[in-house]
């Protein structure tokens, strides 16, 4: 009998509240999860670079490769840098149309109805985009359609910035940015390295060396996998 009720049951306007409200907080959390993790990965690129650098301050003989390695971290330093800044815009988007909502299901206990939200609807339109986000906001989606929030069909209905377009390659002068600003702050902070290492110190850590470079490459595939795993 309770299964038969609930096919016919009309949710209140506070119960359409909530349920949306529950939604947005889903997507909120899980922004949030996503943008601790990003910010590891960056942290983790940034040692890596200033890694590589020492090592070819080290060992002149590997200071060609170090330079390259550096250089390739920097680059994916800065597409770490730009799904972080993503993560937040969203973030952002989302705390807006939680607010908006909030707003909209007030007005409608005062005037007795709700009118679409122009605003609303261009965010939770972005936001659907988003590989993070697009199953739950696909539900907050219809259910915002069902309290009148927004109008159906919002794909089509306002423009959208492609923020997932294929990223360019970076430009070589970015990539100098980046490690001008990572290594100049080492640099302050621990003064400049030795042009090349005494001889006495070469010899025994070669090995150490070689285990440093298999164990980089093993931390950037990961963390390469778990950027990917954030993007999808």
């Amino acid at each position: 009998m309770k299964a038969i009720t609930a096919l016919f049951h009309t949710p209140t306007p506070d119960e359409q509240m909530r349920k949306c409200n529950a939604l947005i907080r889903t997507n909120l959390r899980k922004l949030d999860r996503d943008i601790s993790q990003v910010k590891q990965v960056e942290l983790k690129t940034k040692n890596l670079i200033i890694q590589a650098d020492r090592r070819a301050q080290r060992n002149p003989a590997q200071a060609r490769q170090a330079q390259r390695e550096a250089r390739d971290f920097a680059r994916e330093l800065l597409r770490v840098r730009r799904t972080s800044a993503r993560l937040v815009t969203s973030k952002a988007q989302l705390s807006s149309v939680q607010m908006q909502v909030n707003e909209a299901f007030a007005v409608r206990k005062i005037e007795g109805s709700i009118r679409a939200s122009v605003g609303v609807m261009k965010d939770v339109n972005a936001l659907v985009k988003l590989p993070q986000l697009a199953g739950t906001m696909q539900q907050l989606s219809v259910e915002l359609m069902k309290a009148g929030v927004i109008e159906e069909m919002i794909g089509d209905t306002l423009p959208v910035d492609d923020v997932l377009e294929d990223e360019e390659e970076e430009a070589e002068g970015e990539v100098d940015k980046v490690l001008g600003e990572i290594l100049k702050g080492r640099m302050e902070k621990t003064g400049a390295m030795p042009s090349a290492p005494l001889p006495a110190q070469q010899q025994p850590e070669q090995p150490q060396l070689e285990e440093e470079e298999e164990d980089q490459e093993a931390m950037m595939d990961q963390m390469r996998n778990r950027l990917e795993a954030l993007r999808s």
